[in-house]
């Protein structure tokens, strides 16, 4: 392949997963406790360029862009007071933990409700755990002590979509549960949006690059053929 299709090829690639961490992040502006993806991106390689004649060094040329392992930004967002007594925030690291279909899951959304049959869950149902592993009862007045809400230490935790996490569970975390409180979402929706206008011009500026190498590839081979003939 011709190096500069290469290189144009790899930088799109990089700003077509950039694109939808993004678009993820965007839609998920207003959701407590949610933390976005970074895939950091890096130069590929480089190629020493040497003239034909004599074999001096003109330079270094950049061979693509490769992208870095994909990770969760854990880092804390704003706490904002809700006065729910349902609502949940985790100040600081750690976890709350859920029981799905698919076992234990964890979260940083504090964003609960109760069953008819005074279960606290999660917003799609799940019950959430105590520091034990047990289910929490709401009282008959619709609350529950903060007391009662386990937060778990869960390094490496990793991201399976729904704002959940797999991982296991190290003990208890060293954070602390607010009551009448939401950690906010760790998107910038004003910055995403620039961010996202940024990585599509540099998409297009890609594809423009292909566009004149693929012109410039067709023109020379119709001027070697023409010679040919």
């Amino acid at each position: 392949m011709d190096l500069g299709l290469s290189i144009a090829a790899t930088g799109m690639v990089a700003e077509q997963v950039r694109e939808g961490q993004l678009s993820n992040d965007l839609a998920n502006a207003s959701t407590p406790g949610y933390k976005s993806d970074q895939a950091p991106q890096h130069s590929f390689g480089e190629l020493l360029v040497s003239s034909t004649q004599g074999a001096a060094a003109v330079g270094p040329l950049s061979a693509g862009v490769a992208l870095g392992k994909t990770y969760t930004d854990m880092t804390p967002a704003a706490i904002q007071e809700t006065g729910e007594p349902l609502d949940f925030a985790i100040q600081g690291g750690g976890f709350f933990a859920v029981q799905t279909p698919q076992g234990v899951r964890y979260t940083r959304d504090g964003q609960f409700t109760s069953t008819a049959a005074g279960i606290l869950t999660d917003a799609s149902g799940n019950p959430v755990l105590g520091q034990s592993g047990a289910q929490i009862k709401v009282s008959a007045s619709g609350t529950v002590p903060a007391s009662s809400v386990g937060i778990f230490e869960v390094p490496g935790a990793s991201k399976q979509g729904e704002n959940l996490y797999t991982g296991t569970a190290a003990g208890k975390a060293p954070g602390t549960v607010r009551q009448g409180a939401l950690e906010g979402s760790a998107v910038d929706a004003a910055k995403v949006m620039v961010d996202m206008v940024t990585s599509l011009r540099t998409f297009q500026s890609g594809q423009q690059a292909v566009q004149a190498i693929a012109q410039t590839l067709q023109e020379s081979a119709s001027q070697v053929g023409s010679l040919g003939g």
